[in-house]
């Protein structure tokens, strides 16, 4: 039996050198993610959400990137579950994309906001709609006695919306506006390349070289 602790790669596939890389971290994030898709990377828009809570124990979960731009990284969710609490009480985030056939890891941390009723309404409408009743009909991170609740609810809301169900007032958008990125490429023999970006008060980026 292989133990744990035995398990090993050696990554070559790709570098990341300073003067090869963008001087803006999401023209490299967008170079990034444009090649995880086209190179066919299982779920390349996956990404590791980490919150704070008032408790001060971070916890994580995989949540699905809908936009990225200049303003920041946009996902959707419930308000009222574990992370939409904690991100009420501590507005700070990280966010980590790993696509491993690639060897690439991209950390990205932030001020986390809403998106504006506007642009949530567009999203929600723009769903399959058993993802719009399923908003209505999963009460996020709260204690059911099981999953018979949830489809009973899912009935309920389908009966009630039909084919138009609106936006429920708990779900909508954030978007985590970027002052730290953080660009890993595996290499050889454990001496992978690792670029920071930190957000400087003139609103440019200062680009640094890390350690692995």
């Amino acid at each position: 039996m292989t133990s744990i602790a035995d398990l090993r790669k050696s990554y070559e596939r790709a570098e990341l050198d300073e003067k090869a890389s963008h001087a803006d971290p999401l023209q490299q994030f967008d170079q990034w993610l444009k090649e995880a898709i086209s190179g066919e990377v299982p779920e390349p828009n996956a990404m590791t959400l980490a919150t704070v809570g008032s408790d001060l124990r971070p916890s994580t979960r995989v949540v699905l990137i809908k936009g990225y731009d200049a303003q920041g990284i946009v996902w959707y969710t419930n308000y009222d579950s574990r992370k939409g609490h904690e991100l009420a009480g501590n507005p700070y985030a990280a966010l980590q994309f790993h696509w491993v056939e690639l060897e690439r890891v991209v950390r990205i941390e932030g001020l986390v906001e809403k998106v504006s009723d506007e642009e949530s309404d567009a999203y929600f409408q723009s769903r399959p709609l058993d993802s719009r009743i399923g908003a209505w009909a999963s009460p996020q991170s709260e204690v059911i006695p099981g999953r018979g609740v949830l489809v009973a609810n899912a009935a309920k809301y389908a009966a009630q919306f039909l084919l138009k169900p609106p936006r429920p007032p708990h779900w909508g958008g954030y978007r985590l506006k970027p002052d730290n990125w953080q660009f890993w490429q595996g290499r050889k023999s454990r001496l992978h390349d690792r670029l920071r970006y930190t957000l400087e008060d003139s609103g440019g980026w200062r680009r640094e070289r890390l350690a692995p």
